[in-house]
């Protein structure tokens, strides 16, 4: 028997999530268990979650994963190397595999790349290109391009991705072996494809208040169904009410805000009026928009750089089912898993707490009230 971990968001769980599981089965045995490390409330971009994250983690499980656990907020709004570097430093220890879907599905040419990033002569190449003003993601397409690396598979998000989890594996010396899967579409298409929607095209949809039933498994599309939306956009006011009240030592402690960016989010926050104007005014040619987005989250949460760089003190469990026992058995070896109801003496999960109650904002119909992470409970299908 194999074990697959999977380091996801399912915002939300649809059609080629469930294709993935299949293909996954289909390689390796049907009795394979699928470990899915799946983001929070807040995901990668700098979002907040379509759905709750229970709701999602009980779609995945009803939908045929053994086992979701949830990737540490610091680690989900980490960009996407400290967001696959965590997730394998979680799975490592329980998994023999880790699966990605990525557009070219070539794990030789993904490990080639990833060994170009991490070899000594890289590092000086980045710092000139950097240095002329290109962006990092142009300066790391060029300086692979100096040293003779193609840099197609820095081109597409799926690829980008891939490669950070084939450098995490690498650097972190991680006996699991990748285990790349062609994901067809686009996964930024804000039109959904029949066989490989996009998740931005079904939150597109959902923001219609259009049919996206189709496009969801349907033990997802029952959970999901009547399910509390939550959006950026219901949430602004929030938003704008902490960044109009932070200190300059507030902004200046933010991750991401390197180079004096902190500075120009500072002033930018005290002299526009909605939070699109706030990231159009701080946007420049140098960093992306989701640097930005993951900043003003973070500044958003309290989360500071220092924070961002401590150590996890523990990774919480979702949901299972009974085929998933034994490897959380095999996970609580290392440390990080508490049992339901243990009493966790670390200040994050004050924080954690802080963090689901200012999510309950982001909820389109109504703000959810406070102290629902109180009331959690993990969810098992036997």
């Amino acid at each position: 028997m194999k074990t697959v971990g999977i380091i996801c968001e399912y915002n939300p769980f649809h059609l080629g999530h469930q294709k993935q599981f299949d293909e996954i089965r289909a390689a390796l045995g049907p009795d394979t268990v699928i470990v899915c490390l799946m983001s929070g409330n807040f995901v990668q971009r700098g979002m907040p979650a379509v759905f709750d994250k229970a709701l999602r983690a009980q779609a995945a499980i009803d939908c045929g994963a053994d086992l979701i656990l949830e990737l540490p907020t610091v680690c989900a709004l980490s960009s996407a190397e400290g967001f696959a570097a965590g997730g394998v430093k979680i799975l490592s220890p329980f998994c023999d595999y880790l699966c990605f879907g990525c557009e070219t599905g070539d794990e030789q040419s993904l490990m080639q790349t990833a060994r170009a990033l991490l070899s000594p002569e890289f590092g000086p190449v980045l710092r000139r290109e950097l240095e002329s003003g290109s962006s990092f993601p142009v300066a790391r397409q060029r300086a692979l391009q100096q040293l003779g690396i193609s840099d197609a598979l820095l081109e597409k998000p799926n690829d980008i991705l891939a490669v950070e989890y084939c450098k995490a594996i690498l650097a972190q010396g991680s006996s699991m072996k990748p285990l790349p899967i062609h994901r067809g579409g686009d996964y930024h298409d804000t039109s959904a494809d029949a066989e490989n929607p996009s998740a931005t095209a079904l939150r597109r949809l959902m923001e219609q208040n259009a049919d996206w039933s189709a496009f969801v498994p349907a033990s997802a599309q029952k959970v999901f169904s009547n399910a509390p939306i939550h959006s950026l956009a219901a949430g602004e006011r929030a938003m704008l009410s902490r960044l109009r009240t932070m200190t300059e030592e507030d902004f200046a402690a933010l991750p991401y805000g390197s180079e004096g960016l902190w500075r120009k989010l500072m002033h930018a926050s005290r002299q526009c009026a909605t939070l699109e104007d706030i990231l159009t005014a701080t946007k420049s040619k140098r960093y992306t928009r989701t640097r930005l987005d993951r900043m003003v989250m973070c500044a958003y949460l309290g989360i500071t750089e220092d924070l961002m760089n401590a150590p996890i003190p523990y990774v919480r469990v979702l949901g299972l089912r009974s085929s998933g026992i034994p490897v959380l058995k095999k996970a609580r070896e290392t440390g990080l898993f508490p049992h339901t109801g243990d009493k966790i003496d670390h200040p994050y999960q004050a924080l954690e707490q802080k963090w689901d109650d200012l999510y309950g904002l982001f909820r389109c119909d109504a703000p959810s009230p406070a102290g629902i992470d109180n009331n959690r409970r993990i969810y098992l299908l036997k």
